[in-house]
């Protein structure tokens, strides 16, 4: 085994198994609630938004798809992409594989930055499943943080 592979592996055994399941359970929460969005979205109906008054404002607004494309299949697929990933890494060790998560984790943090600014102050409405997104993004983002901050000093 080269000296690069075993520093690799050694830094995979370093990353806490608690840390990949907060990537998991995560990643599955937000992954819940953005399948629950999307087939509202191309099902249709109401979305019943108990604790914070706005989801349908939020929803059907001009913010809720790029393209034709609705955000909350973005988020799916976000979402699905870090569970798969979090989960391969459990069975793979991989560190490579790991601190790729790490990074992506960024994008759900910045679209999720971009669509709170969006909600609080273009639409003044809050979706309480967008915050429950927003969390989960936050959540990972801040995992990916600990990942990346296991591997200091490392390529």
């Amino acid at each position: 085994m080269k000296n690069s592979e075993v520093e690799l592996n050694r830094r995979s055994a370093s990353i806490s198994k608690k840390l990949i399941f907060v990537l998991v359970a995560a990643s599955f929460i937000g992954f819940l609630d953005a399948t629950y969005l999307t087939a509202k979205y191309y099902f249709g109906g109401p979305i019943p938004c108990a604790i914070l008054n706005g989801c349908e404002e939020v929803v059907t607004s001009k913010y809720s798809a790029i393209f034709g494309v609705p955000v909350s299949l973005l988020g799916t697929a976000y979402y699905l992409i870090v569970l798969v990933l979090s989960l391969a890494y459990l069975d793979l060790r991989n560190y490579r594989l790991v601190r790729f998560i790490a990074r992506f984790t960024v994008l759900g943090l910045l679209a999720s930055i971009w669509l709170l600014f969006a909600q609080i102050f273009i639409l003044h409405s809050l979706c309480f499943y967008c915050v429950i997104s927003a969390v989960s993004s936050s959540v990972l983002f801040v995992s990916g943080l600990f990942i990346i901050k296991s591997g200091i000093n490392r390529s």
